[in-house]
């Protein structure tokens, strides 16, 4: 990756942004001051804005720092050849704000121009933003919305599950999986327990039948069940709001889980034409769901990390040691792209099922009295060396070529999991 100085731009320009206008504030080295422009949120006037800065800097690079990585403003400048993108955390911009305003005060072209202080000043701990391939955007804005149209899902189940024990507890038992398009049909068919009741069974086999229940035993369980039931209450003050509010919240599971279905076809498609696919499908456990996070996690430049340590802490997994005369302390990563964090813990976690090493490292730490969820970081941590170098070398995973380097390295997690 390129090392830039501010000197080699001609203005190094800081942006405030907001949702209806920008704040400006441009350094020239020329005449050392800055200069202060509104210029409005619309693609249009970013478009003009762009344009005039390369007519009156022609062939002359531009630094351009913003306390964003993505977003409108990000994807409308990353198509201008002439501008350098520096994204800036926001937390870094407060701190150094408080650092010389004690009053607290804040104000738009003020963090402008701390943003344009900071690429003249402290550009060499700043990284330019280099974007990956349109492919490999895509498979990453995909797999992120698949991640958060499963969280919708959850919320939403687990709201319409506390809304049917007001009135219809019932269903709840008769359905093991209830993120399904079975349970969500047999609401809508049936949106309470009176109506059920008074259906035939025939009419409930046949029901079972057209969704590919096919176990006779289950449902005859099930009907059994449907026939015995006692209601939980009769009062249509209770009864008819709480109806409403099922067929509503059904609705809207039924969109969201199609949406997840059509971006697990997308995800499928791309990734099976991404050069690294085979690399992070070797990885146990990473099966369509995890294999696409993690080759987006990594992304396809060899040079972006120099080593698994850069990644370890970029993605939040490594620690923060802190030190203050005699004492010391580690504490949880607080600034962190969240959703990378989620893809390795996640994916971590699934290990332990499918790899002998991972399971005998969790075993290991749980018997020490260790947490759950501290043993699975751990293991992450763990994991990103391996695929870091699995990655630099192009070569897909193989558990028993490991399970060799553990045993010629004499590692005691062997001797525990023989032991054990």
């Amino acid at each position: 990756m390129k090392v830039f100085h501010p000197k080699d731009f001609s203005v190094l320009i800081g942006i405030d942004w907001a949702d209806r206008k920008h704040d400006i504030c441009e350094y020239s080295h020329a005449t050392k001051s800055n200069t202060f422009s509104i210029i409005s949120s619309k693609p249009d006037a970013i478009h003009d804005w762009a344009n005039d800065l390369k007519k009156r800097f022609p062939n002359q690079q531009i630094a351009v720092s913003c306390e964003l990585k993505k977003g409108p403003l990000i994807y409308a400048l990353s198509k201008y050849d002439h501008l350098v993108l520096f994204p800036i955390n926001p937390s870094t911009v407060a701190k150094y704000r408080k650092a010389f305003a004690l009053s607290g005060a804040k104000d738009d072209p003020t963090d402008a121009q701390i943003q344009s202080e900071l690429l003249v000043r402290h550009m060499d701990k700043l990284t330019p933003l280099e974007p990956e391939s349109a492919e490999l955007r895509i498979l990453s804005q995909l797999v992120e919305n698949r991640r958060k149209l499963v969280q919708d899902r959850v919320r939403l189940s687990n709201r319409l599950l506390a809304t049917l024990k007001n009135y219809y507890p019932q269903i709840i038992d008769w359905f093991k999986e209830k993120d399904t398009h079975l349970f969500l049909a047999f609401i809508h068919k049936w949106p309470n327990l009176a109506s059920v009741q008074t259906a035939r069974e025939s009419t409930l086999t046949a029901f079972f039948h057209a969704h590919r229940v096919r176990r006779n035993d289950l449902i005859k369980q099930r009907i059994e069940a449907i026939k015995t039931a006692q209601p939980l209450t009769e009062d249509e003050g209770v009864i008819m709001p709480n109806q409403l509010l099922v067929l509503m919240l059904t609705k809207q599971l039924e969109v969201l889980m199609d949406a997840i279905n059509e971006h697990d076809n997308e995800i499928k498609t791309r990734y099976a034409a991404c050069t690294d696919n085979d690399l992070f499908s070797s990885l146990p456990g990473a099966g369509p769901v995890f294999a696409p996070r993690l080759l987006v996690a990594f992304g396809e430049n060899r040079e972006r990390y120099k080593s698994a340590n850069e990644i370890q802490r970029y993605a939040g997994i490594a620690p923060v040691l802190e030190r203050s005369g005699k004492k010391s302390w580690t504490h949880w990563r607080y600034s962190c792209p969240t959703f990378l964090r989620q893809s390795f813990v996640e994916w971590a976690g699934e290990t332990v099922r499918y790899s002998f090493w991972a399971k005998a490292y969790y075993e290991q730490e749980k018997q020490k009295g260790k947490p759950h969820q501290t043993i699975i970081r751990c293991l992450a941590f763990k994991w990103i060396r391996i695929i870091f170098r699995c990655w630099k070398n192009r070569t897909k995973y193989d558990e028993s070529t490991y399970l060799k380097a553990l045993k010629k390295r004499g590692s005691p997690l062997l001797e525990y999991a023989v032991s054990g």
